[in-house]
């Protein structure tokens, strides 16, 4: 039989395998899969080859944490997330205070302030209204804390078995100071690459409670809003060159996308990565590589050399920097590439995930 189109042979039908599909699809799947939304190189090609076209580009296409648009004078920053995180509640927060922190921390990678949010609901019919009261009430409480108002949303019901209890949606809005210009095309060969504190802490927080693993010891999410130690940051200087908050794909995806969009390589040393105990050792089981494991509450910053020293001592200064570290550096060899200095004296190449190591984190 010949295909009847091009005359070649029909392909063979595919193998069963009694049921078990490969982790990481095919790169031309012609459905929607997990990889998709898990911020790697699915992701990335689901937003360039399908969303960009049908958007038309423009401001999108910067493709930053935030948009920045001027607006009267000013620099309004505006951001957008969704969360459908399972499960709702986790050690260290809920679905409530990622739908803030995530929003608010979007904003802050511009050097905005959240100054206004909005939220929108979409609630599985059979949900507990108590559940459903646990999460607004903390989704008001991170709001607070985060120094920003919830001032409209929306709330949708569907059948039950079409969704997964409590989905929610974000928006946000901040003015970006006036001298700020923060965005990942300003990286640039020399600056410093800092890394706010010890990474991987709400992925493995997630597993643990999804996957009822225990690693003998707790292990807490770093879900935060990370708008003050930004503020402190710019207080040093204005002059930061990239934010970047490395949620899903974790450190190492956040790198490759600031080293590509610049068109600069990036050398870190693995040794100077803060990584806790607890999550080595909980990757070391299951076979999972920190790099690529979420953060909700940690930032990684572009900062030319002269500034480093100075922005460092700032960052740890802060509650939410106390274990900022400087990790790397911007260099113009292997441009949009993320090189990693192993201890044994050997590098290796960090690459863009092609999936999500655990999906639903965020």
């Amino acid at each position: 039989m010949s295909d009847t189109l091009s005359g070649a042979p029909a392909p063979a039908a595919a193998p069963d395998f009694g049921g078990w599909t490969c982790p990481l699809p095919l790169r031309d799947h012609p459905r929607v899969v997990m990889g998709h939304g898990g911020g790697g190189a699915l992701s990335a090609e689901l937003v360039e080859h399908l969303f960009l076209p049908a958007f038309g580009g423009g401001t999108l296409a910067a493709l930053g944490d935030c948009a920045v648009l001027p607006v009267g004078g000013s620099r309004l920053a505006f951001s957008t997330d969704s969360f459908v995180v399972r499960p709702l509640f986790f050690p260290g927060g809920s679905i409530g205070d990622l739908a803030v922190n995530g929003t608010v921390n979007d904003l802050a990678m511009s050097g905005a302030r959240a100054a206004y949010l909005s939220c929108g609901f979409i609630l599985e019919e059979g949900v507990e209204t108590e559940v459903v009261g646990r999460i607004a009430r903390a989704l008001g409480d991170a709001a607070r804390a985060a120094g920003t108002e919830v001032v409209t949303g929306d709330t949708k019901v569907v059948e039950a078995g079409h969704g997964d209890g409590v989905y929610i949606n974000t928006a946000g809005i901040g003015v970006v100071p006036p001298g700020v210009d923060i965005r990942p095309q300003r990286a640039e060969p020399g600056d410093v690459v800092i890394v706010s504190g010890e990474i991987g802490l709400h992925g493995v927080a997630i597993m643990s409670v999804r996957e009822g693993l225990e690693f003998g010891v707790e292990i807490e999410s770093d879900c935060a809003a990370l708008g003050t130690l930004v503020e402190a940051m710019l207080a040093v200087t204005p002059d930061l060159h990239v934010l970047r908050d490395p949620t899903r794909g974790g450190l190492a995806t956040a790198l490759n996308e600031i080293a590509g969009a610049a068109g600069v390589g990036v050398v870190i040393r693995e040794r100077a990565v803060p990584v806790p105990p607890q999550v080595a050792n909980a990757c070391a089981i299951l076979g999972l590589d920190p790099m690529y494991v979420a953060n909700e509450g940690k930032l990684v910053a572009f900062v030319p050399r002269a500034h480093a020293d100075a922005v460092l001592a700032a960052m740890r200064a802060h509650p939410l920097g106390a274990a900022a570290a400087v990790i790397g550096e911007c260099v113009p060899e292997h441009p949009g590439m993320v090189v990693a200095r192993t201890a044994f004296g050997g590098t290796r190449v960090v690459d863009l995930p092609l999936g999500e190591q655990l999906p639903r984190i965020c």
